[in-house]
């Protein structure tokens, strides 16, 4: 099916309510690698929740690979890669909780020889109250030339012109990848080797959003001294991949309230992340 950008743009799509408790934060914080010198993320009694976990929390109960299937638009699942994901949080995340998410297609690009489509979500509490807004990119590969917009460049920006103020080294685990996937994300692209050879890959490569809420607790951790109450909002978009039991290298530079932050592969010198920024609210 070709993507009919005149049915897909502003689509909304079917309000999803969803619930989380707080074994549902601490399972996402150890598959980000929380571990015992992270007693905030890892203990129920001191739980702090790290922003990132607001992506997630709609999908977390989720236990079938994802299908990329809207109005307008139907994609085979292995030409699909997370382009960018933002979060802006109105309220901090808290332990457990109950919201209402209200998906729609904000927008699709024709970049020729892949299509990016934009997806916004506004999240609140059961009484409307609000508690955190998403947007995220998915790039589709092969599936341009549907003679829609081209939308904006995607080209990064350049990091800082100067040394980062804080730098920090993160391995990931060979099974990193099959624990994140119980945090909702089933598809067997980051699992199954058949699949992501299909895909292109020759193994199972970690999810975006994994690396993504690592990136977001180095950040933290590194600047705000694990006080996840001080996030405004946190952005980034990808440009590799990383395979589990891989080392990767954050690098951040603070400028008041705006900390940018690149993620890169050390064992490949290879980006991952580009165009990180955590505000402080």
């Amino acid at each position: 099916m070709p993507i009919d950008p005149a049915v897909a743009i502003g689509a909304e799509l079917p309000e999803v309510e969803f619930s989380w408790t707080s074994s549902d934060v601490l399972l996402y914080h150890l598959a980000l690698g929380a571990g015992p010198d992270d007693l905030r993320y890892v203990l129920e009694d001191r739980l702090r929740v790290l922003p990132s976990f607001g992506v997630v929390a709609p999908s977390f109960r989720t236990f079938e690979p994802p299908a990329v299937r809207f109005p307008g638009i139907e994609i085979d699942l292995t030409k699909v890669l997370h382009g960018s994901q933002s979060i802006t949080l109105h309220r901090p995340v808290p332990t457990t909780g109950k919201g209402v998410a209200r998906p729609r297609i904000a927008d699709v690009w024709d970049k020729e020889k892949a299509a990016v489509i934009v997806q916004e979500a506004a999240v609140a509490d059961p009484a409307g109250t609000p508690l955190w807004t998403t947007r995220s990119t998915i790039y589709a590969r092969g599936e341009g030339g549907f003679g829609g917009e081209r939308g904006r460049s995607m080209r990064p920006q350049p990091a800082p012109d100067r040394g980062p103020d804080s730098i920090v080294d993160i391995p990931t685990l060979p099974q990193q990848a099959l624990l994140y996937r119980l945090c909702g994300d089933r598809n067997p692209l980051h699992a199954d080797p058949e699949f992501a050879a299909r895909a292109g890959f020759p193994r199972p490569i970690l999810h975006g959003l994994c690396t993504w809420g690592m990136a977001c607790k180095a950040i933290v951790d590194a600047v705000l001294d694990g006080d996840v109450t001080r996030v405004g909002s946190y952005s980034a978009t990808f440009s590799g991949v990383v395979f589990p039991g891989e080392t990767l290298r954050v690098r951040i530079w603070s400028d008041a309230d705006h900390h940018t932050a690149t993620v890169h592969v050390v064992e490949r010198d290879a980006p991952v992340l580009v165009d990180g920024l955590l505000v402080t609210g």
